[in-house]
């Protein structure tokens, strides 16, 4: 079994095809280290290009508030020190703002509230989502934020700023009131839509609320149903991504029988007629189990693929396999890019790009987010490799088994640890720009890629501090040591050759 990923087939450059290298690791800077603040912000679960500035919503300790959560896992070593209240930890979720060559400031804070047990919690333990949107009554455009509610909290919030410092709760669906956490925010022709994403107990990816909620004007909180439940079909159990391609609305859902994708114009009066495009995970099954990614590239839209909970669903027997990359045409025809050849109802299908499920790594539990910039499309990964010396190994097929035992922790750690990042000009050739985190196997995954004036933006996720587990030979914890490697990390990187390319930024301290 090869250790990393093999090497990547790739083409001359051709005119119209291949017209410029693209950056490289060596044209990323690194703007942002160790959580930008404290090493407890561990997810830069949203990203976004705002009025000149880079915002980033966090997710605080996740790996301390997976041990105390309901979540059925196969962690049988814990990878971090955690305190035994998880609220010793300041768990408020930050909004962070960067600007070019100025640096970094925290604009917003979450607030304390009492919960439903009569204790102060945070009101957010993360911000999952992010988006710039005009409504009806909106003055200009707002920055608008899905949130992550703690479990003892009054549940979910859409927060509303608008200038990007401030944030308000919006009033909600009444149906909302038992949804723990939100991450869509689409705009579309004029209206926001949203759709829950997961509920308390241990499903933070399934929030048995199957429905898209539209609203011309957030500010008021007048929602309307947008799709009937599950669009029709009980199997879907979330409807977990959103985006806008051409002249449609498309939505990506959750299903253990594997993904299911459906498209709407959105037009007349909702709830509308949706499209069913791709069903059975584009008939891989239940290893397509939810569309992880979105993205519109040039005249296609690209899905990427997972398996919830770092690609390996232990409550539903479900993975460890490798995502796939999907790509739909506005005819409604689809290719396979990246994943397992197969026969199906529209023909054979083999993936053009040459790899298979996870760019051939069953490490790779999903292709997490997926941005489009300057004629290139990148795709980052989550990369679950790093945790196989935590997991209860005997759970493991025996490939993965003979694997570690053949290399041993530190081996695992440095040759197959991080997240990856690729990208294509054309959606079918692929170049790596890094397959190990950026040189940090602690990131071991990207959730967030935006385009900007000053380039590409990346943020991994890091939540391995801020003291990490020190492992002896045979797998027992000898003690916890402070990880100066840990937190979330933000990169941003050009072409040098583009001749728009923004001037070299001023090294800031992250």
């Amino acid at each position: 079994m090869p250790l990393s990923v093999p090497p990547l087939r790739s083409l001359p450059r051709v005119a119209g095809l291949w017209p410029d290298p693209g950056p490289t690791i060596a044209d990323f800077q690194c703007i942002a280290k160790a959580g930008i603040t404290d090493a407890y912000n561990a997810y830069p679960h949203s990203m976004l290009w705002f009025r000149d500035r880079l915002y980033i919503g966090t997710t605080r300790a996740n790996l301390c508030a997976l041990k105390v959560s309901k979540l059925k896992t196969n962690i049988e070593l814990w990878p971090v020190e955690c305190p035994d209240n998880l609220y010793d930890i300041d768990m408020r979720a930050q909004v962070h703002a960067w600007t070019p060559n100025a640096g970094w400031s925290e604009v917003f804070r979450a607030p304390f509230i009492t919960g439903r047990d009569g204790t102060q919690v945070p009101r957010e333990l993360g911000y999952r989502g992010m988006t710039a949107f005009k409504g009806e009554s909106d003055q200009h455009e707002c920055l608008y934020l899905s949130t992550y509610a703690s479990a003892r909290g009054r549940g979910c919030n859409i927060l509303r700023s608008e200038e990007g410092i401030s944030f308000e709760p919006i009033a909600l669906p009444p149906e909302f009131g038992s949804i723990l956490t939100l991450r869509l925010l689409v705009p579309f022709k004029g209206r926001l839509f949203t759709s829950p994403t997961g509920v308390a107990g241990g499903n933070p990816n399934m929030s048995n609320l199957v429905t898209i909620y539209e609203t011309r004007d957030p500010a008021k909180g007048e929602w309307r149903k947008a799709c009937e439940p599950g669009f029709g079909d009980k199997t879907n159990l979330t409807i977990f991504e959103m985006t806008t391609f051409g002249d449609h609305l498309y939505a990506g859902t959750g299903n253990l029988n594997g993904y299911q994708v459906w498209r709407t114009r959105g037009e007349g009066d909702p709830p509308y007629e949706w499209e069913k495009i791709l069903t059975n995970g584009a008939y891989r099954g239940k290893n397509n189990q939810g569309v992880a990614s979105f993205c519109a590239h040039k005249d296609a839209l690209y899905i990427g693929s997972g398996i919830q909970h770092g690609g390996i669903d232990v409550a539903n027997k479900t993975g460890p396999a490798g995502p796939e990359l999907i790509r739909v045409h506005p005819d409604g025809r689809w290719d396979l890019i990246v994943g397992g050849a197969r026969s199906t109802p529209d023909g054979e299908k083999a993936p053009l790009s040459g790899f298979g499920p996870g760019f051939n790594s069953p490490f790779n539990g999903y292709f997490w987010r997926m941005g489009s910039h300057k004629g290139w499309l990148y795709l980052g990964t989550f990369n679950w490799s790093i945790m196989m010396s935590f997991a209860k190994q005997e759970t493991w097929p025996d490939l993965f088994r003979r694997v570690y035992d053949r290399l041993g922790h530190a081996s695992v750690f440095e040759n197959l640890g991080g997240s990856e990042l690729y990208r294509s000009f054309d959606g079918e050739n692929w170049l790596p720009v890094t397959t190990n985190g950026f040189d940090n196997p602690y990131n071991y995954g990207i959730r967030a890629i935006e385009s900007t004036p000053y380039g590409v933006a990346i943020g991994t996720v890091n939540p391995f501090a801020p003291r990490v587990a020190q492992l002896g030979a045979n797998r027992q914890i000898l003690g916890y040591a402070d990880n100066p490697r840990g937190g979330l990390e933000i990169w941003i990187g050009d072409n040098p050759l583009c001749p728009d390319s923004k001037p070299p930024l001023s090294p800031t301290e992250p």
